[in-house]
């Protein structure tokens, strides 16, 4: 069960070919963290079948209330790629993921209700190839604190589901960057609010 501090992403990068009406189908996914790399990705496809008839995608990326979605249909009658792609994404429960589905017309027009069958089945396919991965939604923190209270401040850490990222070690202080479950970062903030500095924080609301 998808819970604050979770979302359900795919286990890894996934490629299906189905057949409908003698087209072909090729359907790939890919985790994506940012709008960036889904367009990175979605470019890669093009340039791979850039003789196709088409190059479809959808993508969803963080949670609400600061979800993003987009989808194309590349050149398909409006509503029968992109949408059925996204939608398939949506009703998996998966975010921070990328579908293109590639087409290669096989001379059989398959009409409106055919591409939307045929774009979301294969999008579904392989999404269910991908398989399923739940992560945490970490708030990345940098703090610094001396060797003092050092054990202290990793203790507090712990307590809270967090975990060291990394560790540099000054003469005088430590310096730590580390990722918080996003339901406990304030109150690890509070009972290290006289222990250590918050030198940095960048958090993006995912």
């Amino acid at each position: 069960m998808q819970g604050r501090d979770t979302f359900t992403t795919i286990a890894g990068q996934a490629e299906v070919e189905l057949r409908f009406q003698r087209s072909v189908f090729i359907g790939c996914a890919k985790e994506v963290a940012t709008e960036a790399e889904a367009a990175e990705f979605i470019a890669e496809r093009q340039k791979l079948h850039r003789v196709a008839t088409h190059n479809c995608f959808a993508y969803r990326l963080g949670l609400p209330p600061r979800e993003v979605t987009y989808y194309s249909d590349a050149g398909e009658p409006s509503g029968t790629a992109g949408r059925p792609i996204l939608g398939a994404i949506s009703r998996l429960g998966l975010t921070n993921v990328v579908v293109v589905v590639t087409r290669y017309f096989g001379g059989k027009k398959l009409g409106v209700r055919g591409l939307i069958e045929a774009y979301g089945e294969t999008a579904r396919r392989v999404l269910e190839e991908a398989g399923r991965l739940e992560k945490v939604v970490t708030r990345p923190v940098v703090l610094s604190c001396s060797y003092a209270v050092l054990e202290r401040v990793l203790y507090h850490l712990n307590s809270c589901g967090g975990r060291t990222v990394s560790t540099e070690y000054g003469p005088l202080e430590a310096q730590l960057q580390a990722e918080i479950p996003v339901s406990a970062a304030d109150l690890f903030l509070q009972k290290v609010a006289g222990l250590a500095t918050v030198k940095e924080q960048k958090y993006d609301g995912r």
